[in-house]
């Protein structure tokens, strides 16, 4: 009955080509490790977050007069709710712990080079995707640091020449940060940007199971195949990959469940104690700072005097990552086999993020703004001279084949 079932449903819908083109006979190189569990979960936190803002907008009220209570009363007196809105809030710190991991996967592995340049490129796209999707939902709970980081971010794009203070009053649909930017900022977090978002992964995975998945080698695993076509270093990705994956769930669960329960504000990392004070337009808090993803960019738009010239470094910062593809010019990929002056500037470049996230939470006094600087110079330093380190780099000789190490 099930095979009449799926003959009758095949004639009218791929369901079966679906499953092989992309699970049972989609061959997956047979050397993948610990870094390439972080897609996976990604899309399990995708799907967290999608169910519990489907529940939290139940009872949810986007209005300037209603917005903070409503998130009190669905911590309080909605059953379970308290749960179901940690579970959101953890979750969207957690999103972005996975997504940082996978893409550092990118770059030690050169996921980002040739044939993959459109894959990296949908994977950027998504990236700031979601970070539209934070910060568009970081307004909605209507606390203290939610209303005035928003006037902040706003603000920024006031400084564009020409279109910039029009283009502000746009997005806030008011001179000032209200009900209708309340309104409409509600109505982008829960729909316009999830479909996009939810369009933009789909467009990732076509994109890479057609030029097919690197591995820890840097190896074609396409170039070797046997009689039937199938890659020599291949394995199919159901249930090898599948079943293997579960044990990173798991982990990561763990994980999540000890912040969930026992520290869902992570000491104001996650939720900031200025967010459980009802917003207040004649009330500025001591220090505004952005969520800990925004922070590295947050530090280097403060680094610099100009507010024009720091918007345009920020924004810089994020599109010289759509451009790494171009900029590297080694011809290996993975970092097992890069010369020392590629494993350099990685690192440099890591410590640098981190670094200038850790400064974008703290007072701009001269000694971190000086410090921000410096590092803001790594970070560019790192994109800006690829095309010269990679290319000079010792490079080892890459394997035919991939290796189990």
């Amino acid at each position: 009955m099930f095979t009449s079932l799926m003959g009758w449903v095949d004639a009218r819908f791929p369901a079966t080509k679906m499953w092989e083109d992309h699970l049972s006979k989609y061959y997956a190189p047979k050397n993948f490790n610990f870094w390439y569990f972080f897609g996976s979960l990604a899309m399990l936190v995708l799907v967290l977050q999608i169910v519990t803002g489907i529940f939290l907008t139940m009872n949810y009220k986007p209005d300037a007069a209603l917005a903070f209570a409503s998130v009190e009363y669905i911590m309080r007196d909605v059953e379970w709710g308290w749960l179901i809105r940690y579970l959101h809030s953890t979750g969207a710190s957690a999103f972005f712990v996975v997504i940082y991991l996978h893409m550092f996967r990118g770059l030690i592995y050169g996921s980002y080079k040739q044939p993959r340049e459109l894959v990296w490129l949908f994977g950027m796209f998504l990236y700031m995707a979601l970070m539209a999707e934070a910060f568009l939902g970081y307004l909605l709970p209507w606390g203290q640091m939610s209303f005035w980081g928003a006037q902040v971010i706003i603000s920024l794009f006031g400084a564009l020449p020409v279109v910039g203070e029009e283009l502000a009053l746009w997005i806030r649909g008011d001179f000032v940060v209200a009900d209708a930017t309340l309104n409409r900022f509600f109505a982008f977090h829960v729909i316009a940007v999830p479909l996009v978002i939810l369009g933009l992964v789909v467009a990732h995975i076509i994109a890479l199971h057609e030029v097919g998945s690197n591995n820890p080698d840097g190896v074609e695993i396409k170039n070797k195949k046997d009689s039937n076509g199938i890659p020599l270093d291949g394995i199919p990705f159901h249930p090898y990959y599948s079943v293997k994956d579960i044990v990173g769930v798991v982990v990561f669960m763990f994980i999540f469940a000890l912040i969930l329960f026992y520290m869902p504000e992570l000491d104001g990392w996650f939720l900031e104690k200025d967010n459980f004070i009802p917003a207040d337009p004649l009330k500025t808090p001591e220090h505004i700072v952005p969520l800990w993803y925004f922070t590295p960019f947050y530090a280097i738009l403060r680094a610099v005097p100009d507010k024009l010239m720091g918007v345009m470094a920020m924004g810089g910062a994020q599109a010289l990552l759509f451009l790494l593809p171009w900029l590297d010019r080694s011809p290996v990929k993975s970092i097992r086999y890069r010369g020392p002056y590629f494993r350099t500037a990685l690192t440099l470049f890591i410590i640098s993020f981190l670094v200038l996230g850790f400064l974008g939470t703290q007072p701009a006094t001269s000694l971190y703004t000086n410090l921000a600087r410096v590092f803001s110079v790594i970070y560019f330093a790192f994109f800006i001279l690829m095309p010269f380190y990679t290319k000079f780099d010792k490079d080892k000789t890459v394997p035919e084949r991939v290796t189990m190490k």
